[in-house]
C-alpha cells in the first residue's frame, strides 16, 4: 500500500517576485525557477547539515515573457517553456543568452507552452496546456473542459510536431527511466498519460495512471520513478461540472473570467509515482499554496507554486 506522510517543515526563499511556477536542480545542486517579470533565477541553499545561512538569489537570465517549465540540458544549459514566447534555451553563463528553439507547431503560434523534457539523443517533447486560453485564462480551460491540449516534439535539426492531440490541459512531461516511454500529466483530467517510444507499442498511447487525488501539474524524475506536484485537491463541484452540458461549462467559466480569482486550497502536496503507474508516496505539508513543480536532488525537495512569492524547500526527505 502507498504511504501518506508529513514532508518536513518547510522553509522559504523570498524571490522579490511571483509565481516560481517550476523548479529544477543542476548538477552543482543549485536550483532554478521563473517568476512571473520574466526572470530566471538560480537559488543556491544551504548545505545540508552546515552552518544556518541566507540562500543567495541570483539572476542568470529573462525570457521576455513569461516562464514556466524548466529542464536542464547535460550542458548546464536550460530549456524554458515562456507561455508567451514558446521553447526557449537559456545559458545560465550568460554566453549565448536566450535562444527560441520553436515559436509554433504545425503552423500554429504557442500560446501556452508549459513543460518540456529532453531525451538522451537531443529530443525534446514539450506539452501546450490549452490552444485556446493563456495562462492568464487557464481557469477557464479547467473549466470548459475541452480537450486542446497537445505533446510535441522537436528533434535534433527538425520541426516540431504534434504526437499527441486532444489532450485535457497537457502539462509536466517526464521520460521513463529507460526512455521506452514519456508521459504527460492531464491537469483537467486528473490523470497521467503515456506515449510509448520503443517496443511493439511504439507510436500508441495509454492511461499510465488514472483518478489521482488531485491536479497533476509539474512533473520530473525521482530515484524510483517521477514527482508529480498536485497543484490542487480533486472538488466535487468541478467533477459535477466537467459532466454537464458543454454550454453549462461555457457560461460557469465566463462567470469565474469576472469573479476575483478563488483562493487556492489545501497545503503542499505531491506523490511520488513509480515507472508502473503506482503511488509510491503521498506528502503533504504547510506553508506553500498550490504547489505547481517539485523536484529532488539527494535527501532536499523542492517545491514550485504559480501563486506564491517564494520556492520552498526541505532536507531530510523520508525513505518510501
Amino acid at each position: 500500500m502507498p504511504t501518506s506522510a508529513a514532508l518536513p517543515p518547510l522553509r522559504l526563499v523570498d524571490l522579490g517576485g511571483t509565481g516560481p511556477e517550476d523548479v529544477a536542480f543542476d548538477a552543482s545542486g543549485r536550483l532554478l525557477t521563473g517568476v512571473a517579470d520574466g526572470r530566471v533565477l538560480r537559488i543556491g541553499l544551504p548545505e545540508p547539515g552546515g552552518p544556518e545561512r541566507p540562500a543567495g538569489v541570483r539572476e542568470v537570465g529573462r525570457t521576455g515573457g513569461r516562464p514556466l517549465g524548466l529542464e536542464v540540458l547535460p550542458d548546464g544549459r536550460l530549456l524554458v517553456c515562456d507561455a508567451e514566447r514558446g521553447l526557449l534555451r537559456l545559458d545560465p553563463g550568460g554566453k549565448t543568452g536566450v535562444e527560441v528553439l520553436a515559436d509554433s507547431v504545425a503552423g500554429v503560434p504557442l500560446r501556452f507552452c508549459s513543460n518540456a523534457v529532453a531525451a538522451s539523443d537531443g529530443t525534446v517533447y514539450f506539452t501546450v496546456s490549452s490552444r485556446r486560453h493563456g495562462l492568464d485564462d487557464w481557469l477557464s480551460d479547467i473549466i470548459e473542459h475541452r480537450p486542446t491540449g497537445l505533446l510535441a516534439r522537436l528533434a535534433p535539426g527538425g520541426e516540431p510536431e504534434v504526437v499527441l492531440d486532444g489532450l485535457q490541459f497537457a502539462n509536466g512531461v517526464a521520460l521513463a527511466p529507460d526512455e521506452s516511454y514519456v508521459t504527460v500529466a492531464e491537469t483537467g483530467a486528473r490523470r497521467l498519460t503515456r506515449l510509448w517510444l520503443t517496443g511493439p507499442a511504439a507510436g500508441r498511447h495509454d492511461t499510465l495512471a488514472d483518478d489521482l487525488p488531485g491536479f497533476p501539474d509539474n512533473m520530473s524524475r525521482s530515484p524510483g520513478g517521477f514527482w508529480v506536484a498536485l497543484a490542487g485537491p480533486r472538488t466535487p463541484p468541478l467533477e459535477w461540472l466537467h459532466r454537464a452540458a458543454p454550454r453549462v461549462r461555457r457560461a460557469v467559466a465566463a462567470t469565474a473570467r469576472r469573479l476575483p480569482p478563488p483562493p487556492a486550497l489545501g497545503g503542499a502536496r505531491v506523490v511520488e509515482m513509480d515507472a508502473y503507474g503506482g503511488v509510491v508516496r503521498e506528502l503533504r505539508g504547510r506553508g506553500c499554496r498550490m504547489v505547481t513543480g517539485v523536484a529532488q536532488h539527494g535527501g532536499r525537495l523542492a517545491l514550485g507554486s504559480l501563486l506564491e512569492g517564494a520556492v520552498a524547500w526541505c532536507d531530510d526527505l523520508p525513505s518510501p
